[in-house]
């Protein structure tokens, strides 16, 4: 199945379509997502480091899940695929919803990684669940992940900041000023 991805203005309206590589290739503005695990119980975050096969990025930490929804895919519809293929887990559905799963905000970023960028509209989706689920990650996708301490994450970002995708930061600061992220992201 080719990779269309949807082509976006501004305002996040939908322009079209392109195909993935072409899209990155031309710095073509793009609709994204970001998704960050959280366990209530251990109040611990799922970061993942990306595979070194990756078209950019490779081996640098980010957040749970990221990618592009497809042409005719809802944001909600991506997140359950990627999550399913880049970490093996099975999100719920009811009544047409994904279980436990918000969408906080969204932003717009330009990175540059020289012969490609990602121009896009990344919204960011947070799930809670209640305890650190099973993961089978893609190894093509996934080199390595880790759960931890939401206090650990900045002071880890402050001191190593190259460690970390171009989008995390942003996305990272969107999670934390939402009513979810503030009760993980605090002294207790």
């Amino acid at each position: 199945m080719e990779d269309l991805l949807i082509l976006v203005d501004e305002n996040d309206n939908e322009t079209g379509y392109g195909e993935k590589m072409n899209t990155h290739i031309t710095g073509s503005l793009h609709r994204a997502f970001s998704l960050f695990i959280f366990d209530k119980n251990s109040k611990t975050l799922l970061i993942h480091q990306r595979a070194m096969g990756k078209y950019h990025s490779g081996g640098m930490w980010t957040n749970s899940c990221c990618s592009h929804p497809r042409k005719g895919e809802s944001l909600q519809d991506a997140v359950v695929r990627r999550a399913h293929e880049e970490l093996g887990l099975e999100l719920t559905r009811e009544n047409g919803l994904v279980q436990g799963i918000t969408e906080v905000g969204s932003f717009q970023y330009y990175a540059d990684f020289g012969n490609i960028s990602e121009h896009e509209i990344d919204h960011v989706f947070i799930l809670e669940t209640d305890s650190q689920v099973k993961l089978h990650p893609d190894s093509n996708e996934i080199m390595d992940f880790m759960w931890v301490k939401p206090l650990y994450l900045t002071e880890w970002m402050l001191r190593e900041p190259e460690q970390f995708t171009a989008w995390f930061p942003t996305a990272l600061s969107i999670v934390k000023k939402s009513n979810i992220g503030k009760m993980y992201f605090t002294d207790n």
